[in-house]
């Protein structure tokens, strides 16, 4: 290991990517899916490990409008010519994908799952996430959802409202026009997002949620329908989850079901327990810390072994991705070891009552 070379690496370049991990677009739509997560979890006791497939509802209800919808009732040779813009078409979309897609699935999901204890409850919604997932990648419907191949083109509309300018690069640097857009428009959606959650949990209804995650019994004993509040949680967050993903697909300019895994649950947990479940601003801080951690890691050894500061013998650069995430992994066992409740979390937030 040469540690001399340490100089040769490009610390401006390390400093870059790390920047755009915490607050770039990666960074914002974990941190909405995390907000959803953390009402679901943090508030109610709801332990939902299908987020993903509320990420996939926002993306898909965009793409599905713009994409299939919109050619087949602006056809000229079909029988509805309604002539509608694609500026309104993508508006249709970003209403399906933010609120009728994610309340349906949440509704198709909590229906027959929300009665369940806490564990049964998590593979229920896993394997859910997994049957949507699996349903957009079927050849079948390959006219609806694309199949494997995803539905894509449908973030030129978006990026036609952009002030910048598509080949400039802004804020020091570190984003091209497009990308400029993007990020500007999803930290006043996340700073919305968080205003929202602060005021919904600070009401009475909200109350009633941390209650529910306390105690749920004793909720019913006081004459409240414990089914209903966690249903109306179920689709708050659903829809926090949408919002993220539909960036997400918008950043891409793809929605493709391959971008839903399971993986992109796990890494949303991971947001909101490293900045700790049932408090405001916590997913959002985890989420931050979450992808500048990934992209300072990443950086950082693929330089390291290239500059041979760490030899190859030990790590080669197609490890790299494998070893960040075990940094990841180690880092996540610490915490539970020293600070399971999370940076900012309390203990008491992460009781969870699975009666």
């Amino acid at each position: 290991m040469d540690f001399g070379a340490l100089l040769d690496i490009s610390w401006g370049s390390v400093l870059d990517n790390t920047l755009r991990g915490l607050i770039g677009e990666q960074f914002i739509y974990f941190a909405l899916a995390a907000i959803g997560l953390n009402l679901h979890f943090g508030y109610t006791g709801l332990l939902n490990f299908g987020q993903a497939a509320f990420m996939a509802a926002g993306a898909y209800g965009l793409a599905i409008i713009t994409q299939t919808v919109a050619p087949l009732i602006n056809d000229n040779e079909g029988a509805l010519q309604l002539g509608i813009s694609d500026g309104w078409m993508f508006v249709i979309g970003v209403f399906f994908g933010v609120i009728v897609f994610p309340v349906v699935l949440a509704l198709l999901m909590g229906i027959p799952t929300l009665r369940l204890r806490a564990d049964y409850l998590a593979i229920v919604t896993i394997a859910v996430a997994e049957i949507i997932r699996i349903f957009l990648r079927s050849p079948r419907w390959d006219w609806l959802t694309g199949s494997s191949d995803g539905l894509g083109g449908f973030s030129g509309t978006f990026y036609d409202l952009s002030p910048f300018d598509p080949g400039g690069r802004y804020l020091f640097g570190l984003f091209i026009g497009n990308q400029m857009f993007l990020v500007i428009v999803g930290w006043i959606v996340l700073a919305i997002s968080v205003l929202l959650c602060w005021l919904i949990i600070r009401s009475p209804w909200g109350r009633v949620l941390k209650a529910i995650r306390e105690d749920e019994d004793a909720v019913r004993a006081l004459g409240k329908n414990a089914y209903s509040y966690k249903m109306q949680a179920l689709i708050l967050g659903g829809i926090f989850g949408a919002l993220g993903g539909m960036i997400r697909a918008i950043g891409f300019s793809l929605a493709q079901p391959d971008n839903f895994i399971t993986d992109v649950t796990f890494f949303v947990w991971v947001a909101l327990i490293l900045g700790g479940a049932g408090k405001v601003f916590a997913p959002v801080i985890g989420a931050s810390i979450l992808y500048g951690v990934l992209n300072f890691t990443d950086v950082f050894l693929r330089q390291s072994v290239n500059k041979g500061v760490v030899s190859e013998d030990i790590l080669s650069g197609t490890q790299v991705g494998q070893v960040r995430f075990m940094l990841i992994g180690l880092g996540l066992a610490l915490l539970a070891a020293f600070r399971p409740q999370g940076i900012f979390g309390n203990k008491e937030e992460m009781a969870l009552d699975d009666r």
